[in-house]
């Protein structure tokens, strides 16, 4: 697609929508994308947390059985 035929393709969609509802689109669609990445972020936390604690878990497992051994 050209410059061109993407500014025909926008004033139509302005002519369709107007610039008020287009606003709130935009606001909405800007809402939804910051939530999206915050939710993307706290569940890769837990995540790392998650494995952290297993990792750790796993560890002390491990450890306690070779004191044992000795």
């Amino acid at each position: 697609m050209s410059i061109g035929q993407l500014l025909i393709v926008a004033v139509i969609v302005m002519l369709l929508f107007g610039t008020k509802k287009l606003r709130n689109i935009g606001s909405d669609l800007g809402k939804i994308i910051k939530d999206f990445k915050r939710t993307m972020s706290d569940e890769e936390k837990k995540y790392r947390a998650f494995c952290q604690n297993k990792l750790e878990k796993k560890t002390s497992v491990t450890g306690k059985s070779k004191a044992k051994n000795k």
